[in-house]
């Protein structure tokens, strides 16, 4: 029976995966970590024939008033004609303001205004790509004042607006949750099923502010008690979907990773067994 879920593929564990070709789901990569020729790349062009890949972009900036980067948007379209991936994803967020661009992935005001700029942009992402691509709920920390819609009203008009696939990230719903103080299992409900495509999981750390606890979006460490059982919801509320454990900072050892996919496999197939081994 093949295992439904999978990891992302971080430099560390390239050689020892091209090496030994662990049994795993899928594999992820950072699209902007193999945009230009390289040795890394190449191997990766290698393990395309052993493994199924998604690739997942952090800079596409989808948020951004000015719109998509042409040159950069021209590498993640050949990068992606180049690799065939069975998935596409970026995030909910805006990174580029006049040309600079900044290393995170910064929030958007919930507005009509907001979402007309990412269903523009979405657009011209899957006209270039020529495919759909799956947009990722990020991590919120602060809530803006005047946003008239939900996070999850607002993922699901920009999905039926602009039919793009939705990647719900499973631990971003925790520490969203935990840091505006919503029930978790509210913020799931009312998403459009068909269009939910891919899960991530992931840790966060935990830091003090000013005496209450603020959970922060790290990936780095195993997946929480909270996660599991967020997942456990979502896999009976929308069903299997391809699942993938990130781990980005502190990464550990490779068999780490795959235990924790493991784990993830392991609970994808008691909530729904049948669906599990169709998939």
């Amino acid at each position: 029976m093949a295992q439904v879920a999978g990891i992302g593929l971080r430099a560390p564990h390239l050689a020892e995966i091209a090496r030994d070709r662990p049994a795993t789901g899928c594999l992820e990569i950072h699209a902007e970590n193999y945009l230009g020729a390289s040795p890394a790349r190449q191997a990766i062009e290698r393990l395309r024939e052993s493994y199924v890949f998604s690739v997942h972009a952090v800079g596409l900036s989808l948020g951004s008033a000015d719109g998509l980067d042409a040159d950069h948007l021209a590498r993640v379209a050949a990068l992606v004609k180049r690799l065939e991936p069975a998935y596409v994803s970026d995030h909910l967020s805006w990174s580029v303001h006049g040309g600079r661009y900044f290393n995170d992935l910064l929030p958007l005001p919930y507005t009509e205004e907001a979402l007309d700029v990412v269903v523009r942009n979405v657009g011209r992402l899957q006209e270039a790509l020529g495919r759909q691509v799956s947009i990722e709920n990020p991590s919120c920390y602060l809530a803006f004042a005047h946003s008239t819609l939900t996070e999850p009203e607002f993922l699901a008009e920009l999905a039926r607006r602009s039919g793009c696939g939705l990647l719900l990230d499973i631990n971003n719903i925790v520490v969203t949750a935990h840091n505006l103080r919503l029930d978790p299992r509210n913020w799931l409900s009312g998403l459009p099923d068909e269009a939910i495509t891919e899960y991530h999981l992931a840790g966060h750390a935990v830091n003090d502010c000013d005496g209450e606890p603020m959970l922060i979006d790290d990936h780095g460490s195993r997946v929480g008690p909270e996660a599991w059982t967020l997942f456990d919801t979502a896999l009976r509320r929308y069903g299997v979907r391809p699942t993938l454990i990130e781990w980005d900072t502190d990464i550990p050892a490779l068999s780490v990773l795959l235990d924790e996919a493991a784990k993830a496999d392991r609970a994808i197939r008691s909530a729904s067994p049948d669906a599990a081994r169709a998939a």
